[in-house]
Protein backbone atom coordinates (compact mmCIF):
# COMPACT_ATOMS: atom_id res chain seq x y z
CA UNK A 1 0.00 0.00 0.00
CA UNK A 2 1.19 3.61 -1.37
CA UNK A 3 2.12 6.29 1.74
CA UNK A 4 -1.15 8.39 1.06
CA UNK A 5 -3.74 5.46 1.10
CA UNK A 6 -2.06 3.89 4.03
CA UNK A 7 -2.09 6.99 6.30
CA UNK A 8 -5.90 7.73 4.89
CA UNK A 9 -6.45 4.23 6.26
CA UNK A 10 -4.29 4.91 10.07
CA UNK A 11 -6.75 8.46 10.66
CA UNK A 12 -9.62 7.04 9.24
CA UNK A 13 -9.28 4.24 11.60
CA UNK A 14 -8.70 6.30 14.47
CA UNK A 15 -11.91 8.45 13.47
CA UNK A 16 -14.20 4.95 13.42
CA UNK A 17 -13.11 3.96 16.48
CA UNK A 18 -13.78 7.13 18.05
CA UNK A 19 -17.14 7.29 16.88
CA UNK A 20 -18.13 4.29 18.54
CA UNK A 21 -17.04 5.90 21.80
CA UNK A 22 -13.42 4.36 21.87
CA UNK A 23 -11.17 5.92 24.25
CA UNK A 24 -9.23 8.12 22.43
CA UNK A 25 -5.64 6.44 23.28
CA UNK A 26 -6.72 3.00 22.82
CA UNK A 27 -8.39 5.10 19.49
CA UNK A 28 -4.38 5.67 18.66
CA UNK A 29 -3.18 3.02 19.55
CA UNK A 30 -5.09 0.85 17.46
CA UNK A 31 -4.88 2.95 14.17
CA UNK A 32 -1.00 3.27 14.99
CA UNK A 33 -0.28 -0.38 15.92
CA UNK A 34 -2.12 -1.30 12.03
CA UNK A 35 -0.35 1.36 10.25
CA UNK A 36 3.32 0.53 11.95
CA UNK A 37 2.76 -3.72 11.43
CA UNK A 38 1.64 -3.05 7.89
CA UNK A 39 5.06 -1.52 6.74
CA UNK A 40 7.44 -3.31 9.14
CA UNK A 41 6.14 -6.56 10.17
CA UNK A 42 5.59 -7.64 13.82
CA UNK A 43 9.38 -7.55 14.94
CA UNK A 44 10.72 -4.16 14.51
CA UNK A 45 6.94 -3.13 15.92
CA UNK A 46 7.28 -5.35 19.07
CA UNK A 47 11.21 -3.82 19.28
CA UNK A 48 9.88 -0.75 19.36
CA UNK A 49 6.95 -1.33 21.89
CA UNK A 50 9.53 -2.90 24.11
CA UNK A 51 11.77 0.46 23.92
CA UNK A 52 9.05 3.48 23.35
CA UNK A 53 6.69 3.09 26.80
CA UNK A 54 9.91 2.85 28.97
CA UNK A 55 11.27 5.66 27.03
CA UNK A 56 8.57 8.03 27.62
CA UNK A 57 7.40 7.39 30.71
CA UNK A 58 11.16 7.23 32.44
CA UNK A 59 10.92 11.16 31.55
CA UNK A 60 11.96 13.10 34.45
CA UNK A 61 10.20 16.25 33.04
CA UNK A 62 6.40 13.92 32.63
CA UNK A 63 6.76 14.38 36.61
CA UNK A 64 5.35 17.63 36.36
CA UNK A 65 1.97 16.83 34.94
CA UNK A 66 0.68 14.67 37.78
CA UNK A 67 2.18 17.41 40.06
CA UNK A 68 0.43 19.80 39.11
CA UNK A 69 -2.80 18.13 38.53
CA UNK A 70 -2.67 17.15 42.42
CA UNK A 71 -1.87 21.29 43.23
CA UNK A 72 -5.43 21.69 41.31
CA UNK A 73 -6.81 18.68 43.11
CA UNK A 74 -5.67 20.28 46.51
CA UNK A 75 -6.72 23.73 45.98
CA UNK A 76 -10.64 22.46 44.61
CA UNK A 77 -10.64 19.89 47.87
CA UNK A 78 -9.39 22.68 50.10
CA UNK A 79 -12.18 25.30 49.69
CA UNK A 80 -10.36 27.93 48.12
CA UNK A 81 -12.79 28.71 45.38
CA UNK A 82 -14.94 29.71 47.88
CA UNK A 83 -12.38 32.93 49.26
CA UNK A 84 -11.99 33.94 45.50
CA UNK A 85 -15.40 33.92 44.45
CA UNK A 86 -15.96 36.30 47.82
CA UNK A 87 -13.22 38.11 47.38
CA UNK A 88 -14.46 38.83 43.80
CA UNK A 89 -17.57 39.34 44.15
CA UNK A 90 -16.70 42.43 46.23
CA UNK A 91 -14.53 43.91 43.89
CA UNK A 92 -16.43 43.37 41.01
CA UNK A 93 -20.38 43.52 42.17
CA UNK A 94 -20.68 47.04 42.04
CA UNK A 95 -20.70 46.99 37.52
CA UNK A 96 -23.69 45.77 35.60
CA UNK A 97 -23.07 41.93 35.24
CA UNK A 98 -20.70 42.30 37.86
CA UNK A 99 -20.82 38.67 39.09
CA UNK A 100 -20.45 37.39 36.02
CA UNK A 101 -17.47 39.48 35.68
CA UNK A 102 -16.32 38.06 39.43
CA UNK A 103 -16.47 34.54 37.83
CA UNK A 104 -14.10 35.15 35.40
CA UNK A 105 -11.95 36.96 37.82
CA UNK A 106 -12.28 33.79 40.09
CA UNK A 107 -11.31 31.37 37.07
CA UNK A 108 -8.19 33.30 35.96
CA UNK A 109 -7.17 33.33 39.88
CA UNK A 110 -7.84 29.39 40.45
CA UNK A 111 -6.60 28.57 37.35
CA UNK A 112 -3.12 30.01 38.24
CA UNK A 113 -2.68 26.83 40.52
CA UNK A 114 -4.79 24.62 38.93
CA UNK A 115 -4.17 23.77 34.93
CA UNK A 116 -7.09 22.09 34.23
CA UNK A 117 -9.95 23.67 32.69
CA UNK A 118 -12.05 21.32 33.52
CA UNK A 119 -11.45 21.02 37.26
CA UNK A 120 -11.43 25.50 37.01
CA UNK A 121 -15.09 25.17 35.71
CA UNK A 122 -16.71 22.74 37.91
CA UNK A 123 -14.54 24.67 40.99
CA UNK A 124 -15.82 27.75 39.95
CA UNK A 125 -19.58 26.65 39.43
CA UNK A 126 -20.05 24.93 42.18
CA UNK A 127 -19.50 28.22 44.41
CA UNK A 128 -20.95 30.77 41.39
CA UNK A 129 -24.02 29.56 40.06
CA UNK A 130 -25.56 29.60 43.11
CA UNK A 131 -25.20 33.48 43.84
CA UNK A 132 -25.95 34.27 39.87
CA UNK A 133 -29.26 32.67 40.01
CA UNK A 134 -29.84 34.18 43.45
CA UNK A 135 -29.09 37.61 42.21
CA UNK A 136 -30.95 37.45 38.52
CA UNK A 137 -28.81 36.26 36.22
CA UNK A 138 -30.12 34.40 33.34
CA UNK A 139 -29.47 30.32 33.02
CA UNK A 140 -28.01 31.15 29.91
CA UNK A 141 -25.48 34.59 30.60
CA UNK A 142 -24.51 32.68 34.11
CA UNK A 143 -23.54 29.16 32.17
CA UNK A 144 -22.12 30.56 29.01
CA UNK A 145 -19.77 32.89 31.47
CA UNK A 146 -18.80 29.81 33.37
CA UNK A 147 -18.26 27.69 30.75
CA UNK A 148 -15.74 30.20 28.73
CA UNK A 149 -14.48 31.59 32.00
CA UNK A 150 -13.31 27.80 33.04
CA UNK A 151 -10.64 27.51 30.26
CA UNK A 152 -8.95 30.12 31.74
CA UNK A 153 -7.45 27.38 33.43
CA UNK A 154 -5.51 26.09 30.72
CA UNK A 155 -4.76 29.72 29.30
CA UNK A 156 -2.76 31.02 32.28
CA UNK A 157 0.13 29.15 33.57
CA UNK A 158 0.42 26.48 35.02
CA UNK A 159 -1.26 25.06 31.74
CA UNK A 160 -0.88 21.00 31.48
CA UNK A 161 -1.57 21.22 27.72
CA UNK A 162 1.34 23.82 27.72
CA UNK A 163 3.34 21.59 29.67
CA UNK A 164 3.07 18.98 26.83
CA UNK A 165 3.95 20.95 24.02
CA UNK A 166 6.99 22.00 25.79
CA UNK A 167 7.71 18.19 26.03
CA UNK A 168 6.91 17.21 22.99
CA UNK A 169 8.86 20.75 20.98
CA UNK A 170 11.79 20.35 23.46
CA UNK A 171 10.95 23.75 24.22
CA UNK A 172 12.12 25.65 28.06
CA UNK A 173 8.74 25.53 30.04
CA UNK A 174 9.31 28.37 32.00
CA UNK A 175 9.62 30.65 29.05
CA UNK A 176 6.11 29.08 27.65
CA UNK A 177 4.56 30.18 31.59
CA UNK A 178 6.26 33.59 30.91
CA UNK A 179 4.83 33.74 27.20
CA UNK A 180 1.45 32.69 28.18
CA UNK A 181 1.10 35.08 31.20
CA UNK A 182 0.05 38.24 28.95
CA UNK A 183 -2.39 36.57 26.17
CA UNK A 184 -4.08 34.70 29.64
CA UNK A 185 -4.67 37.80 30.98
CA UNK A 186 -5.93 39.66 27.85
CA UNK A 187 -7.90 36.44 27.55
CA UNK A 188 -9.54 37.68 31.20
CA UNK A 189 -10.29 40.97 30.22
CA UNK A 190 -11.63 40.01 27.05
CA UNK A 191 -14.12 37.63 28.50
CA UNK A 192 -15.02 40.66 31.16
CA UNK A 193 -15.99 43.41 28.25
CA UNK A 194 -17.59 40.93 26.56
CA UNK A 195 -19.98 40.77 29.41
CA UNK A 196 -19.94 44.28 29.87
CA UNK A 197 -21.57 44.32 26.17
CA UNK A 198 -23.54 41.46 26.49
CA UNK A 199 -25.94 43.03 29.43
CA UNK A 200 -26.25 46.22 27.73
CA UNK A 201 -27.14 44.66 24.49
CA UNK A 202 -29.60 42.15 25.42
CA UNK A 203 -32.23 43.02 28.24
CA UNK A 204 -32.96 40.46 30.70
CA UNK A 205 -29.99 38.58 31.03
CA UNK A 206 -28.71 40.09 34.10
CA UNK A 207 -29.91 42.51 36.90
CA UNK A 208 -29.75 46.13 36.92
CA UNK A 209 -27.43 46.52 40.27
CA UNK A 210 -26.51 43.67 42.09
CA UNK A 211 -26.14 43.49 45.97
CA UNK A 212 -21.85 43.57 45.88
CA UNK A 213 -21.02 42.30 49.45
CA UNK A 214 -19.01 44.54 50.90
CA UNK A 215 -14.78 44.12 50.84
CA UNK A 216 -14.22 42.83 53.84
CA UNK A 217 -10.86 42.18 55.87
CA UNK A 218 -11.67 38.47 55.84
CA UNK A 219 -12.59 38.65 51.94
CA UNK A 220 -8.91 40.01 51.64
CA UNK A 221 -7.15 37.60 54.08
CA UNK A 222 -9.03 34.88 52.45
CA UNK A 223 -7.66 35.21 48.94
CA UNK A 224 -3.95 35.52 50.15
CA UNK A 225 -3.19 32.06 50.26
CA UNK A 226 -3.76 32.17 46.30
CA UNK A 227 -1.59 35.15 46.57
CA UNK A 228 1.35 33.70 48.23
CA UNK A 229 1.25 29.75 46.30
CA UNK A 230 1.44 32.05 42.87
CA UNK A 231 4.33 33.95 44.17
CA UNK A 232 6.35 31.50 45.56
CA UNK A 233 6.12 29.11 42.74
CA UNK A 234 6.07 31.30 40.01
CA UNK A 235 8.62 33.16 41.75
CA UNK A 236 10.69 30.53 42.69
CA UNK A 237 11.01 29.40 38.85
CA UNK A 238 11.83 32.77 37.38
CA UNK A 239 14.07 33.52 39.89
CA UNK A 240 16.44 30.30 39.20
CA UNK A 241 15.65 28.89 42.74
CA UNK A 242 14.09 25.71 41.66
CA UNK A 243 13.29 24.04 37.89
CA UNK A 244 9.54 23.88 36.75
CA UNK A 245 9.38 20.35 38.08
CA UNK A 246 10.30 21.26 41.72
CA UNK A 247 7.91 24.26 41.54
CA UNK A 248 5.28 22.08 41.00
CA UNK A 249 6.26 20.23 43.52
CA UNK A 250 6.63 23.08 45.94
CA UNK A 251 3.23 24.27 44.76
CA UNK A 252 1.23 20.78 45.40
CA UNK A 253 2.84 21.15 49.28
CA UNK A 254 1.90 24.40 49.61
CA UNK A 255 -1.80 24.75 48.53
CA UNK A 256 -1.91 21.28 50.54
CA UNK A 257 -0.77 23.56 53.64
CA UNK A 258 -3.31 26.39 53.06
CA UNK A 259 -5.94 23.63 52.70
CA UNK A 260 -4.86 22.42 56.10
CA UNK A 261 -4.63 26.09 57.31
CA UNK A 262 -8.55 26.72 56.07
CA UNK A 263 -9.45 23.10 57.82
CA UNK A 264 -11.42 22.53 54.42
CA UNK A 265 -9.40 19.21 53.98
CA UNK A 266 -10.70 15.85 55.55
CA UNK A 267 -8.82 12.47 55.46
CA UNK A 268 -11.23 11.39 52.59
CA UNK A 269 -10.84 14.54 50.68
CA UNK A 270 -6.64 13.76 50.91
CA UNK A 271 -6.86 10.38 49.38
CA UNK A 272 -9.65 11.36 46.99
CA UNK A 273 -7.12 14.19 45.71
CA UNK A 274 -4.87 11.20 45.14
CA UNK A 275 -6.79 9.09 43.66
CA UNK A 276 -8.32 11.49 40.96
CA UNK A 277 -4.90 12.70 40.13
CA UNK A 278 -3.73 9.43 39.60
CA UNK A 279 -6.87 8.65 37.17
CA UNK A 280 -6.25 11.55 35.30
CA UNK A 281 -2.01 11.28 34.69
CA UNK A 282 -2.96 7.60 34.02
CA UNK A 283 -5.16 8.84 31.43
CA UNK A 284 -2.82 11.49 29.79
CA UNK A 285 0.23 8.99 30.14
CA UNK A 286 -1.77 6.30 27.80
CA UNK A 287 -2.58 9.34 25.35
CA UNK A 288 1.07 9.70 25.35
CA UNK A 289 2.02 6.02 24.25
CA UNK A 290 -1.14 6.04 22.03
CA UNK A 291 -0.26 9.21 19.91
CA UNK A 292 3.71 8.34 20.30
CA UNK A 293 2.61 4.82 18.10
CA UNK A 294 0.44 6.85 16.10
CA UNK A 295 3.16 9.29 14.91
CA UNK A 296 6.04 6.38 14.51
CA UNK A 297 3.50 4.70 12.20
CA UNK A 298 2.55 8.17 9.91
CA UNK A 299 6.63 9.06 10.09
CA UNK A 300 6.98 5.96 8.23
CA UNK A 301 5.28 6.62 5.80
CA UNK A 302 6.85 9.80 4.78
CA UNK A 303 3.64 11.98 4.53
CA UNK A 304 4.46 14.55 7.57
CA UNK A 305 7.80 15.45 5.26
CA UNK A 306 6.30 15.37 2.11
CA UNK A 307 3.11 17.37 3.60
CA UNK A 308 5.58 20.19 4.69
CA UNK A 309 7.89 20.38 1.40
CA UNK A 310 4.11 20.38 -0.54
CA UNK A 311 2.89 23.47 1.84
CA UNK A 312 6.42 24.97 1.15
CA UNK A 313 6.06 24.41 -2.62
CA UNK A 314 2.91 26.41 -2.65
CA UNK A 315 4.77 30.03 -1.94
CA UNK A 316 2.19 30.88 0.92
CA UNK A 317 3.10 33.63 3.41
CA UNK A 318 4.70 31.79 6.81
CA UNK A 319 1.41 34.01 8.96
CA UNK A 320 -1.19 31.74 5.75
CA UNK A 321 0.30 28.83 6.86
CA UNK A 322 -0.43 29.34 10.70
CA UNK A 323 -3.96 30.61 10.47
CA UNK A 324 -4.35 27.70 8.08
CA UNK A 325 -3.04 25.01 10.93
CA UNK A 326 -5.19 27.11 13.63
CA UNK A 327 -8.25 27.04 11.76
CA UNK A 328 -7.55 22.61 11.31
CA UNK A 329 -7.42 22.89 15.21
CA UNK A 330 -10.80 24.69 14.96
CA UNK A 331 -12.09 22.30 13.29
CA UNK A 332 -10.52 19.41 15.08
CA UNK A 333 -12.13 20.69 17.96
CA UNK A 334 -15.42 19.51 17.36
CA UNK A 335 -14.15 15.57 17.70
CA UNK A 336 -11.59 15.97 19.75
CA UNK A 337 -9.87 16.92 23.32
CA UNK A 338 -7.35 19.69 23.81
CA UNK A 339 -4.46 16.88 24.50
CA UNK A 340 -5.07 14.52 22.29
CA UNK A 341 -4.98 17.20 19.78
CA UNK A 342 -1.72 18.40 20.83
CA UNK A 343 -0.22 14.86 20.98
CA UNK A 344 -1.33 13.78 17.13
CA UNK A 345 -0.59 16.95 15.47
CA UNK A 346 2.70 18.91 17.20
CA UNK A 347 4.90 16.29 15.60
CA UNK A 348 3.57 16.83 12.44
CA UNK A 349 2.90 20.46 12.26
CA UNK A 350 5.85 21.64 14.51
CA UNK A 351 8.68 20.58 12.21
CA UNK A 352 6.29 22.58 9.14
CA UNK A 353 6.33 25.88 11.22
CA UNK A 354 9.74 25.87 12.40
CA UNK A 355 10.78 25.58 8.57
CA UNK A 356 9.46 28.64 7.66
CA UNK A 357 10.67 31.99 7.84
CA UNK A 358 9.03 34.43 10.20
CA UNK A 359 11.79 36.36 10.67
CA UNK A 360 12.33 35.60 14.47
CA UNK A 361 14.82 33.56 16.08
CA UNK A 362 13.53 29.54 15.62
CA UNK A 363 12.76 29.56 19.81
CA UNK A 364 10.77 32.36 19.09
CA UNK A 365 8.97 31.17 16.61
CA UNK A 366 8.35 27.55 18.62
CA UNK A 367 7.12 29.63 21.98
CA UNK A 368 4.95 31.70 19.98
CA UNK A 369 3.32 28.62 17.92
CA UNK A 370 2.98 27.11 21.17
CA UNK A 371 0.74 29.83 22.27
CA UNK A 372 -0.99 30.03 19.33
CA UNK A 373 -1.92 26.67 19.45
CA UNK A 374 -2.78 27.09 23.04
CA UNK A 375 -4.89 29.57 22.30
CA UNK A 376 -7.46 27.71 19.59
CA UNK A 377 -7.85 24.13 21.78
CA UNK A 378 -10.20 26.15 23.88
CA UNK A 379 -12.09 26.29 21.10
CA UNK A 380 -13.09 22.82 21.60
CA UNK A 381 -13.95 23.15 25.17
CA UNK A 382 -16.74 25.39 24.29
CA UNK A 383 -17.91 25.18 20.68
CA UNK A 384 -20.78 22.25 19.96
CA UNK A 385 -20.96 19.71 19.48
CA UNK A 386 -18.46 18.74 22.00
CA UNK A 387 -17.77 21.65 24.41
CA UNK A 388 -16.85 19.46 27.43
CA UNK A 389 -16.68 22.92 29.52
CA UNK A 390 -20.32 24.01 28.32
CA UNK A 391 -21.14 20.00 29.02
CA UNK A 392 -19.61 20.07 32.55
CA UNK A 393 -21.71 23.49 33.68
CA UNK A 394 -25.00 22.71 32.36
CA UNK A 395 -24.71 19.50 33.84
CA UNK A 396 -24.58 21.00 36.81
CA UNK A 397 -27.34 23.81 36.46
CA UNK A 398 -30.14 21.09 35.71
CA UNK A 399 -32.75 23.48 34.73
CA UNK A 400 -30.81 25.28 31.61
CA UNK A 401 -31.06 23.67 28.23
CA UNK A 402 -27.93 22.91 26.73
CA UNK A 403 -28.59 24.90 23.52
CA UNK A 404 -29.09 27.79 25.88
CA UNK A 405 -25.80 27.15 27.61
CA UNK A 406 -24.15 26.79 23.71
CA UNK A 407 -26.00 30.44 23.08
CA UNK A 408 -24.26 31.77 26.04
CA UNK A 409 -20.74 30.85 24.98
CA UNK A 410 -20.94 32.85 21.99
CA UNK A 411 -20.06 36.26 22.81
CA UNK A 412 -17.16 34.59 24.40
CA UNK A 413 -16.16 32.86 21.53
CA UNK A 414 -16.47 36.61 19.85
CA UNK A 415 -13.93 37.35 22.43
CA UNK A 416 -11.44 34.36 21.47
CA UNK A 417 -11.72 34.75 18.19
CA UNK A 418 -10.87 38.70 18.14
CA UNK A 419 -7.71 37.64 20.80
CA UNK A 420 -6.46 35.29 18.56
CA UNK A 421 -6.10 37.52 15.58
CA UNK A 422 -4.18 40.05 17.42
CA UNK A 423 -1.77 37.37 18.87
CA UNK A 424 -1.88 36.06 15.28
CA UNK A 425 -0.76 39.00 13.78
CA UNK A 426 1.14 40.44 16.67
CA UNK A 427 3.74 37.77 17.96
CA UNK A 428 5.42 40.48 20.16
CA UNK A 429 2.78 40.71 22.68
CA UNK A 430 3.30 36.98 23.65
CA UNK A 431 6.84 37.03 23.79
CA UNK A 432 7.32 40.56 25.97
CA UNK A 433 7.89 38.80 29.10
CA UNK A 434 10.17 35.99 27.58
CA UNK A 435 12.89 38.46 27.34
CA UNK A 436 13.48 38.71 30.98
CA UNK A 437 13.41 35.06 31.76
CA UNK A 438 17.11 33.73 31.48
Amino acid sequence: MSALPLTILIFATMLVLMAIRTPISIAMFAAGTAGYLLQTGWAPFANFLNTQAFARFASYDLSVIPLFILMGHFATQGGISKALFSFAAAVMGRFKGGLAMASVLACAAFGAICGSSVATAATITSVALPEMKRHGYSGRLATGTLAAAGTLGILIPPSVPLVIYAILTEQNIAKLFAAAMVPGIIAMFGYMVAIAIYVRLVPGQAPETDDAPALTRDAIIGVLPIVLIFLLVFGGIYGGWFTPTEGAAVGAASTFVAALIKREITWDKFKQCFYATAESSAMIFLIFLGADLMNAALALTQVPNQLAATVASWGLSPLAVVAAILLFYVVLGAVMDELSMILLTIPIFFPMVMGLDFGMPKESVAIWFGIMVLMVVEFGLLAPPVGLNVYIVNGMAKDVPIADSYRGVMPFLVSDTLRTLLLLFFPPISLWLVRYVG
